[in-house]
């Protein structure tokens, strides 16, 4: 959203969405997390990834659940079984910087929008003063106006007063997508100033027609014990809660990326029909920092990124940050 958008219409997808805590939230060990990821929440563009929403249930499945089966089923190289389970529901948005002119611009990204479904399962293994953590996702849904993007900017910035969004008639066609994604992260902790330092390496790939990429990372966290981290698209979401259930929680964090992109459906366009592409460059890196704080049940995290640019002709690197909603059931 536009610079001159307020906080509250930002945050107003998580506060509305808390609405869903009662109906999915039914099972013991579970969490229930609502993310908004937005430009405007890092910088005053309102171009490229501009809007992002994410509703997430994370749980620790039953022996004989088929979330389990899965799990077990799937070589021990990959996972083993999992430890905790999760399905999202995710929608994103993004447009080229100028959104006011009509015409195609050429030179900036496509319009698009998407909007998908995803199941994950996660596994923790020690290894002597390590942790190995890995997420295994796998994300079905669509690209383009079956997606409702457009609608959905329009309204915003129609209450918001921003600048009216015109060119989502050179958006992306509609285009099934199915994606897996496996990420590997190994954790050391140990003590400092009271609390707990943790940092390691991360590797991950993903295979499918909107994302297919490698990439590897490390990431530091200093503060009361968490699962993981929060990550930001193209990653899918993953465990970053506190293991603690009792008083204040809080911990600081921050993680480096590269990625080899071979496929990158909101970059390159449809796959199977013609469509506004640029030109992808085929290696990113991601600088990403935050804090997360919790009391009782309850979390909430921020994280801010900066990405290097993404294609040929782009002028700036994007800055985009989130906000995480999180309640322990």
């Amino acid at each position: 959203m536009k610079g001159n958008t307020s906080l509250r219409w930002q945050l107003l997808p998580l506060v509305a969405a808390i609405s869903f805590v009662p109906t999915l939230a039914q099972a013991d060990d579970s969490v229930l997390s609502i993310k908004h990821a937005n430009d405007g929440m890092a910088s005053s563009d309102d171009g490229h990834f501009t809007s992002g929403f994410e509703l997430d249930w994370t749980f620790e499945p039953e022996a004989q659940s088929w979330t389990q089966r899965l799990a077990i089923a799937l070589p021990d190289s990959i996972i083993g079984s999992a430890d905790m389970a999760a399905f999202r529901l995710v929608h994103q948005i993004y447009t080229p910087n100028n959104i006011e002119q009509r015409g195609l611009v050429e030179d900036d990204r496509p319009y698009a929008g998407i909007v998908y479904g995803g199941i994950s399962l996660y596994e923790d293994v020690p290894m002597g003063n390590w942790r190995q953590a890995t997420d295994l996702h796998l994300d079905i849904g669509l690209v383009g106006p079956s997606s409702l993007a457009d609608s959905i900017q329009r309204e915003v910035h129609r209450i918001t007063n921003s600048d009216r969004p015109r060119g989502w008639n050179n958006q992306l066609g509609d285009e099934a997508i199915v994606n897996v994604t496996m990420r590997r992260q190994w954790w050391h902790s140990s003590p400092l100033i009271g609390k707990q330092l943790a940092h390691g390496p991360s590797v991950s790939a993903a295979l499918g027609n909107l994302y297919s990429y490698a990439s590897a990372g490390y990431s530091v966290r200093w503060g009361d014990e968490a699962s993981s981290i929060p990550t930001l698209a193209p990653n899918p979401g993953s465990r970053h809660h506190m293991t603690g259930k009792e008083g204040w929680q809080w911990y600081l964090f921050a993680s480096v990326d590269g990625y080899y992109m071979a496929q990158n459906l909101m970059l390159d366009g449809n796959t199977f029909r013609n469509s506004h592409s640029v030109d992808r460059k085929e290696w990113i890196g991601d600088l990403s920092a935050g804090l997360a704080l919790a009391w009782e049940d309850w979390q909430v995290s921020y994280a801010a990124i900066q990405r290097s640019r993404e294609f040929d002709g782009q002028e700036e690197q994007d800055k985009f940050g989130s906000i995480t909603l999180s309640k322990r059931f």
